[in-house]
């Protein structure tokens, strides 16, 4: 019997890659689409499995595949795929944990060393002709006088309290879903609740999933408990934040700094929330203050042939292999 993989988006230019990985018994099918509902009931009725990468499925997509096995998100998060849904209709949701790490940690780290060494404002101000000078800014911190605080300390979170701990930074962590013992680990300090945390975190580092839980996990509130002049810096999911708290507290200069990979809706339409907008207009009190990549975080040559590998392995063993990997439980966080 032959099975087939669907790939609705327009990724790669050739299937030899998973040709190779998938072998003779299964077939590909590249059908790039805007969304699933442009697919045809032909391609629709034939998928056992489906890969997803940027699209958003909706539960009533599902009634699309009458012999659906497996979605395979290729990336990390999860929060695209409506997994109580897909669990009522026995299909395997799985995702890709061990891609981009180094790379989302990489930028993470870039993202708080162009803040805190002022790389990012003193770069503005040369390019605007300002005198030949540093500026003194609350921006700016020996890295070693520092606490990071990192919420969600599974692979891409170990990795940036790593390299932290080799910049002498004072590392701690709040993640409630961890075992013991990864604090002892990995030398660094765990918080058991949110609130002690954010007290001792100059810099501020998101590594959570978008949850329910963690939805808005960071506003008014939370923002107000960093230290006064703190770093914040957001390479997960832009729903985890309030950006118009976000915003509150860089006026407000309680926040010093704010790097984002991830915002709200992305990419930004209108209504454009009054950060993005203040940012895109090169308003004068955010100089240097906000840096913005179009999540990015991920990409490098390396990172896009994992993806595409280790996707196309977490598949097969789905679909024909006797113990699937990666698997997404319904209600995990």
């Amino acid at each position: 019997m032959t099975l087939t993989v669907l790939y609705p988006e327009p990724l790669y230019d050739d299937q030899r890659v998973e040709d190779g990985i998938f072998g003779p018994g299964v077939k590909v099918l590249f059908r790039p689409v805007e969304r699933l509902a442009d697919l045809s009931a032909e391609d629709c009725a034939a998928a056992d499995g489906l890969m997803i990468f940027r699209h958003q499925v909706h539960p009533e997509d599902l009634a699309l595949f009458p012999k659906l096995k497996a979605i395979v998100r290729m990336g990390v998060g999860y929060d695209r795929l409506p997994r109580a849904e897909a669990a009522v209709r026995n299909i395997t949701i799985c995702n890709v944990p061990d891609y981009g790490t180094a790379e989302v940690c990489d930028h993470a780290m870039a993202l708080m060393l162009a803040l805190r060494r002022g790389i990012a404002l003193h770069h503005d101000l040369q390019r605007e002709g300002a005198p030949w000078r540093q500026v003194e800014t609350p921006l700016v911190r020996r890295m070693d006088v520092q606490g990071l605080g990192i919420i969600g300390i599974g692979r891409i979170g170990t990795a940036v309290a790593l390299r932290a701990k080799a910049f002498g930074m004072q590392v701690g962590f709040y993640d409630p879903y961890v075992a013991n013992g990864v604090d002892r680990s990995l030398g660094i300090t765990r918080y058991n609740t949110l609130n002690e945390l954010l007290r001792r975190s100059d810099v501020l580092s998101i590594h959570a999933p978008l949850t329910p839980e963690t939805h808005g996990m960071i506003g008014a509130e939370q923002l107000a408990r960093l230290p006064q002049h703190a770093v914040l810096i957001n390479t997960a999911r832009g729903p985890i934040v309030d950006i118009n708290a976000m915003e509150a507290a860089l006026r407000m200069e309680h926040l010093a700094g704010v790097g984002l990979d991830v915002v709200p809706v992305e990419p930004p339409v209108d209504p454009m929330p009054t950060l993005l907008r203040a940012y895109h207009a090169r308003e004068k009190w955010l100089e240097g203050r906000l840096i913005v990549t179009p999540h990015s975080a991920f990409h490098t040559p390396e990172a896009w042939q994992d993806i595409r590998v280790k996707s196309a392995e977490t598949m097969r063993a789905a679909l024909v292999g006797s113990r699937p990997q990666n698997v997404i439980a319904p209600d995990s966080y």
